[in-house]
C-alpha cells in the first residue's frame, strides 16, 4: 500500500487534501440540486428538497458505516500482512453495502407516502418530497456504492483518484441539472434523476479501478461471517451517525422551525444546511484522510506515528474552523441572494442573520468530529459511538428543547452552538482519559 513516503506529515497532506475535496464535492451535489430546483421551480420546492435531506444523507451514512468499518479492518490486516483476509473484507463489504441498498429502495418505494410525512411534509411540499425520495431511492445502490467506494480506493492508497472521480461526478451533475431542470422543465424529479445518474456514473469509474490490476483490493472467494459484519458495523457505526447526524439536526429543526416559526423559514434554514454540511462534512474529511494512516499504523503497533497523525489534524482542522467562521459570516447575504428572490426582501433580510448566528457552531464541531474519528480508526468504538450520538442528537435536542422553551423560535438558531458545546465537554473527557490509559 502507499501509505509510507517520505515523511509522515507528507502522508498526512496526501491523504487529507483529497478527501476534503471529495466531501466538498459530495456537499455540493445537494447545494447544486437545491440551487436548480429554487432558480427553475420555486422556494417552496427547495423547502420541499430540504425536507427530503435526510433520506439523502442516510444513504451515505450506511455507506459511510461499512466502508470506514471494512476500511479500518482492511487498513489492520494489510499493516499485519494479512492480504488474504483483507480482500476477503473488501468483497463481503461491496456484496452487504448492495444488499442493504436494494432493501432500502424496496421501503421506500412501498412507504414513500409515509416517509414524507414523517421528516415533516407538510400539505404544499408532501409532492415535492415524496418525488425527490422516491427517485432517489431507484438510484439508492448507486449512492452507498459510490461513496463506499471512495473511502475504500483512498485505503487502497490511491486518494487523488478518488477526488478526480467524485469531482467528475459533481460537474457531470450541474450538467444534467442544468438539462433536466432548466432545458427540460422537469422540476424537482429532474433534479434528483440527475444526481441519481451522475452517481451511476461514479461508480461505473471506481469499478474501473478495482476491476484493474492496480488494486490492492480485489473479489475473491469467502465464507459469509456474521462476527466480521458485526466487527466492521460496530466500528463504522460511530462514523455513521457522524454522517447521518447533519441530516438528523435538519429533520429536528425542521419540526422545531414548523413548531414555533412558519414555513417560510424552512428557506433559511435550508441555506444554512448547505454551508452547515459542507463544513461538518470537512471535518469528517480530515477524520477519514487520516483513517488508513491511523488504522495501519495501529496495526504495526506504532503509537508514535498514529499519534502525531491525530496532533497534526487537530491543528489543520482548528485552523479550517476558525477560516470557516469568518467566511461564512462574509458569504452570507450574497449567498442567501443566489436562492432567494430580490422581492423577498424581509426573508432575504432574515436567513442573513439566521446565517451569522449558526456560524458560532462551526468553531466547536472540528474537534468532536476528529477525536470520535480517530477513536474509531484505533477499535475504540464506545468512545467514537458517544461523541456521534451526542452531536448527532441527543445534545441537538436538548438544545433545542431548552432554548425553545426560554426564548421560543428566536432560540432555535443557537440550538446547534450549544449543542457542539455540550459535546465538546463530552470529548475532551473521554480523550484525556485515553491519554491517561495509552500516552
Amino acid at each position: 500500500m502507499k501509505l509510507e513516503g517520505k515523511s509522515l506529515k507528507q502522508d498526512f497532506f496526501c491523504f487529507i487534501i483529497p478527501s476534503l475535496i471529495a466531501q466538498w464535492v459530495y456537499a455540493l451535489y445537494t447545494m447544486i440540486d437545491g440551487l436548480f430546483v429554487a432558480r427553475g421551480v420555486s422556494e417552496l420546492a427547495l423547502s420541499g428538497v430540504n425536507i427530503a435531506m435526510p433520506f439523502v444523507t442516510l444513504l451515505f451514512s450506511v455507506a459511510l458505516m461499512f466502508a470506514v468499518g471494512s476500511s479500518t479492518v482492511i487498513a489492520i490486516l494489510l499493516g499485519e500482512k494479512q492480504d488474504q483476509k483483507a480482500n476477503e473484507v473488501f468483497t463481503q463489504n461491496v456484496l452487504t453495502t448492495i444488499l442493504v441498498s436494494v432493501l432500502l429502495t424496496a421501503a421506500v418505494l412501498w412507504k414513500s407516502e409515509e416517509i414524507a410525512a414523517f421528516l415533516g411534509a407538510t400539505e404544499l411540499t408532501a409532492g415535492y418530497v415524496r418525488t425527490y425520495i422516491t427517485t432517489i431511492a431507484c438510484f439508492s445502490v448507486f449512492f452507498i456504492c459510490s461513496y463506499s467506494l471512495e473511502v475504500l480506493i483512498k485505503t487502497d492508497g490511491y486518494p487523488m483518484k478518488a477526488t478526480i472521480i467524485v469531482t467528475t461526478g459533481a460537474v457531470l451533475n450541474c450538467i444534467l441539472d442544468y438539462i433536466f431542470v432548466i432545458l427540460l422543465h422537469k422540476g424537482v424529479w429532474g433534479a434528483a434523476f440527475a444526481t441519481g445518474l451522475s452517481q451511476l456514473i461514479v461508480v461505473l469509474l471506481y469499478l474501473t479501478h478495482f476491476c484493474s490490476k492496480k488494486t490492492h483490493m480485489k473479489m475473491v472467494r469467502f465464507t459469509p461471517s456474521l462476527s466480521l459484519t458485526w466487527r466492521t458495523m460496530k466500528i463504522g457505526l460511530s462514523s455513521g451517525i457522524t454522517e447521518f447526524s447533519a441530516g438528523i439536526v435538519i429533520f429536528l429543526f425542521n419540526h422545531a422551525i414548523l413548531a414555533y416559526l412558519n414555513e417560510e423559514f424552512i428557506v433559511s434554514y435550508t441555506i444554512v444546511t448547505y454551508v452547515s454540511t459542507i463544513i461538518v462534512m470537512s471535518m469528517a474529511g480530515i477524520a477519514q484522510g487520516i483513517q488508513p494512516l491511523v488504522s495501519y499504523y495501529y496495526g504495526r503497533r506504532l503509537p508514535g506515528q498514529y499519534h502525531l497523525l491525530l496532533k497534526y489534524a487537530l491543528g489543520f482542522g482548528g485552523i479550517f474552523s476558525v477560516a470557516a467562521f469568518a467566511i461564512s459570516r462574509i458569504i452570507a447575504e450574497p449567498l442567501v441572494s443566489l436562492f432567494i428572490s430580490p422581492e423577498l426582501s424581509d426573508l432575504r433580510s432574515a436567513s442573513v442573520s439566521v446565517f451569522h448566528t449558526f456560524a458560532y457552531s462551526f468553531l466547536l464541531c472540528g474537534i468532536n468530529i476528529i477525536i470520535g474519528g480517530f477513536f474509531t480508526a484505533i477499535e475504540y468504538p464506545k468512545s467514537a459511538m458517544a461523541i456521534s450520538l451526542g452531536r448527532g442528537f441527543v445534545f441537538v435536542a436538548f438544545s433545542l428543547r431548552v432554548l425553545t422553551a426560554f426564548f421560543g423560535g428566536n432560540g432555535i438558531w443557537w440550538a446547534s452552538a450549544l449543542a457542539e458545546g455540550m459535546c465538546l465537554v463530552l470529548t475532551l473527557s473521554l480523550f484525556l482519559l485515553y491519554r491517561r490509559q495509552h500516552i
